[in-house]
């Protein structure tokens, strides 16, 4: 990959975000762990570090939080590798019918447009140099190929609509040398799925993949494992 890349995470400080960090600290990357706790943050880059040698760096990032965001990229400056992982799960056991709107509205606000907020501050800078990678962490629920869950309603909405921002991105930044794509990375065994089959180290190699294509690598898809799969 050339010169060293700085490769930012949200939701970073556990889960398959810290696992993909490490993964990417692994690499040679230079690592932002972002978490919307600076303590967490900061605590997560620190037990990276020392566990695996080399120079990690925590911040703090809420991507509800417009100002925020915007401050926290003006403090990190250019990012060449954007990891969106921050995510919730809310609405699990729901219905469509009946889940309320405002659980909804939350989920939205981090799944979909917590994942937007990010992109718009720093994808552009990745646009003016004419290189980054930006995978957006989604769900195989979130696909018409797999089918949506009537039971997380909420969750497999903003995930649609987060493959659908995918898409779009990756048109918009195809003869710019970005590459934009989503992962499904299977049930994976976090705090939103406890008893789930799959560990969060074997989700961050997916990650991890998608987020140092070579030049020549896709964009616009939903890769499971190294391979494309249907919407």
């Amino acid at each position: 990959m050339g010169d060293k890349r700085t490769a930012l995470i949200t939701g970073a400080n556990r889960g398959i975000g810290r696992a993909v960090a490490e993964e990417l600290h692994r690499r040679g990357l230079r690592v932002i762990v972002t978490a919307r706790s600076a303590r967490d943050a900061a605590a997560a880059a620190r037990e990276i570090s020392e566990g695996m040698g080399g120079e990690v760096v925590g911040e703090a990032l809420d991507v509800t939080d417009a100002g925020g965001v915007r401050d926290a990229a003006r403090r990190i400056g250019a990012v060449d590798v954007l990891v969106s992982n921050a995510g919730v799960l809310l609405d699990a056991g729901t219905d469509p019918l009946t889940v309320p709107l405002d659980v909804v509205e939350r989920t939205l606000a981090v799944n979909l447009l917590g994942a937007w907020r990010v992109a718009q501050a720093f994808v552009p800078g990745m646009v003016s140099r004419g290189w980054g990678r930006v995978v957006f962490v989604s769900s195989g629920i979130g696909t018409f190929s797999i089918g949506l869950a009537a039971g997380t309603p909420a969750y497999s909405v903003s995930k649609v609509a987060l493959n659908g921002l995918t898409t779009m991105l990756a048109a918009r930044t195809a003869a710019d040398g970005v590459l934009v794509n989503a992962v499904n990375p299977g049930q994976t065994r976090t705090r939103m799925m406890p008893t789930a089959p799959r560990t969060a180290a074997e989700a961050a190699l997916d990650v991890a993949h998608a987020a140092t294509l070579p030049d020549d690598g896709p964009t616009g898809t939903l890769l499971r494992g190294t391979r494309p799969v249907p919407w």
